[in-house]
This record gives structure tokens, sequence and C-alpha cells, in this order.
């Protein structure tokens, strides 16, 4: 390989194409690798002709606003790789831009993989004619998206995931205490409001009433929040203000250390779910997006799954609690926050059951990810 191109659209995003990035160049001396990413990735070698904060868009409503502008950045990158023709184009998850860039892509006769599947199977079935269109391969972390696929007869490989690689087997919560300057002793509640804007806007009051309910419950309870930016930091003080409250500690680019040093973290459903799990805490998720956006979804029964929370579909069974909506509300949240500090055999059972899906997902996923990008521009 000599030039590829990829394209992520958020920062969970940008972390998988980092590790692709590395992994390719170790075995290719002088690979080029240009389109659209974050730090993590330009600091592994790729050229980003546009930032990806334009690209970190949820929800059908909310996409509607940027359309313009979300389809003229797809023709400018139509434009450029026409132009400049990469061995390979990798859509790294951001399913609803990148999926018709790599059909376009595909059209002009260049090879596209998508990397992270999108969830397909829980909603929007029809896109798999779509996706069919669009890839040459698709790339999943998880196998039972790949048993999907292949139902289908849609190119796939399961690589596992690269985070679960990343995560130690047996995660150590004093260390991750002793790294924040927290006490060895007294119970911990980790607060993660998502990483978007939007997420934050929408389930931080929540999240910060649910804190609230619980000190005036357990005064002696430490609270902690990772915020992905300075900006959401901001929000969610504002928010935490909005409350009352004063004793949570906020804390900047430590996702991982805030959550395996709580005994309980409440978290905003997405990649949070997955390295709470792989850090073996039991966790309490919770979603809200905008209103109009759960009534289409809602009215045109586009959602064909039961469970939202990563460790429920990977069990096949609800290990851990979920509210999504109008059934996200503070008292609930604050009860099963409660009733799984209060239930030590209960989180013994959910370490052994994380332990179980961390070991399906450790396959050593950047190389698996490697080995089948080289596979398809060979062919």
């Amino acid at each position: 390989m000599q030039r590829i191109a990829m394209v992520a659209g958020e920062l969970s995003g940008d972390v998988l194409g980092a590790g692709l990035i590395r992994e390719l160049k170790r075995r290719h001396a002088g690979l080029r690798v240009e389109g659209i990413g974050g730090p993590a990735m330009q600091m592994a070698g790729l050229r980003s002709l546009y930032p990806l904060e334009g690209l970190s868009i949820m929800g059908l409503v909310e996409v509607l606003r940027h359309l313009p502008r979300l389809i003229a950045l797809r023709r400018r990158l139509v434009r450029h790789f026409s132009n400049n023709p990469p061995e390979v184009f990798i859509g790294i998850d951001a399913p609803d831009f990148n999926l018709g860039l790599e059909r376009q892509l595909r059209r002009l006769g260049m090879r596209t993989a998508h990397y992270v599947s999108p969830s397909v199977w829980a909603w929007r079935q029809g896109r798999i004619k779509r996706i069919a269109q669009s890839v040459d391969l698709m790339l999943t972390l998880l196998p039972f998206e790949a048993r999907y696929y292949q139902a289908r007869g849609v190119p796939v490989v399961f690589v596992g995931h690269p985070t679960a690689d990343r995560y130690a087997l047996d995660p150590d919560s004093g260390r991750f205490r002793d790294e924040l300057g927290l006490p060895s002793e007294g119970s911990i509640v980790a607060l993660l409001p998502g990483s978007r804007q939007g997420e934050v806007s929408r389930i931080g009051p929540v999240f910060a009433a649910t804190a609230a309910v619980l000190v005036r419950h357990r005064p002696d309870l430490q609270l902690i929040a990772a915020m992905a930016t300075g900006q959401l930091r901001r929000l969610f003080e504002r928010q935490l203000a909005a409350v009352g409250l004063t004793g949570c500690r906020l804390i900047e680019r430590s996702t991982e250390a805030v959550m395996g040093a709580a005994d309980v973290v409440l978290t905003a459903s997405g990649t949070a779910t997955l390295e709470a799990m792989l850090l073996q805490r039991p966790m309490v998720v919770a979603y809200r997006v905008a209103p109009l956006t759960a009534a289409v979804v809602s009215a045109l029964r586009l959602i064909k799954t039961r469970d939202f929370a990563l460790p429920n579909l990977l069990a096949g069974e609800v290990l851990v609690p979920e509210y999504i909506q109008r059934r996200a509300t503070p008292r609930r949240l604050a009860r099963a926050v409660e009733e799984l500090l209060g239930d030590p055999a209960r989180a013994h059972y959910l370490r052994q059951r994380f332990r179980q899906m961390h070991c399906a997902l450790r396959c050593n996923a950047n190389a698996r990810a490697a080995d089948a990008l080289e596979q398809l521009v060979a062919q």
C-alpha cells in the first residue's frame, strides 16, 4: 500500500482510525493517509482535509439542520478523491455520511471498506441494501454483527474491538483511584453524560438531578464525572449548578480512570458502555434523543430490538438497567444506582460476565483489520 483514505465522524472513530493507521504504517513504510480525522488520527499520520467536528452530529432531526453543509462537504471529498484516487477508502463509523460517500467512490471504481457497522440489525434495517451497494468490505467490532451480514451476502470480517485489546482483563480499581487522588475507601459513582454537545444538553440535566438525589440519600457518596472536552465540562458545570450541586469533581480526558475508579457508572448510551463493561464496572445506562427524532422513530417503527445498551446486546440478556427518553428520570436512575451500590453479589456476577465478554472481543483488532484491508487491495 502507498496511499489510502479515511474519514472518521467522531472522537471514538478517531481513536479506532489512529490504531489502524499505526498498524498499516508499521507494515507499509511511507504510507500516505488523508481524509478527515481528529487529533489521534492526525498524530498517527493522517493529513486531515477538514475538521472532524463538522461530522459529529447525532439524530435524524439534528442531521437535517446540517444537511446542506454535509452534502457540500461530501461533494468536495468525492471531487478530491476522484482526482487523487486512493488504493482503498475506509469510512469509520458515521454511516449516514460515509455510506453515501463510499457509494459514490465505489461507482468511480475505488475499493471501499466500512469500519464499525451501523446498527442495521437494530433499526432502519432497509439500509442493508444501501450498505451492499456502498462497500466492498464491512469490518465489524462485534461477532453478532458479522453473522448478520454473512446471512445477507455482504462481504464482512469480524475483527474484534481495539478497546478490548487495550484494556486489561483484570482491571485494578485501586490503581485508578490512586491516579485520580481519590480515597481507597468509600463509594464512588461516575457520571458520563456523553461526548457530544447535543447528548450532554439533553441527558446532562437528568444526570445532574440524579446526582442531587443520590447525594441527598447518601451524603458520604463521592461523585466524579468524565468530560470529553472543556466546552462540555463548562456545560455540565452549569447543569450541576442549576440543581445546587457543587461536590461533583469534573475530570477531562480521563474517561478510563474515572470509570475504573467507580463502584457504579451512570452513563449515556454509546461507546462508554463498552468501556465500562471492559473495566468490569456495574452500570446504569440512559439516553435521550431530540423529541422529534423519537417521534419519527416510533411512528415509523424503525427500531427492531428491545435493548440498546451494548452489554445487553452482547450478552443476549438484560445485564444492566437501561432507560430511554421519558423513562430516563432522576428518580428511576437514582434508584437503579442505589440498588447496584447495595448489592455486592450482583456486582460480583456482573464482573464475571463482563470478563467473559471482554475475552470474546479481544482479537488483536488492528492487525485483523489491516489483514482484511491488505487482502481487499490485493484482489
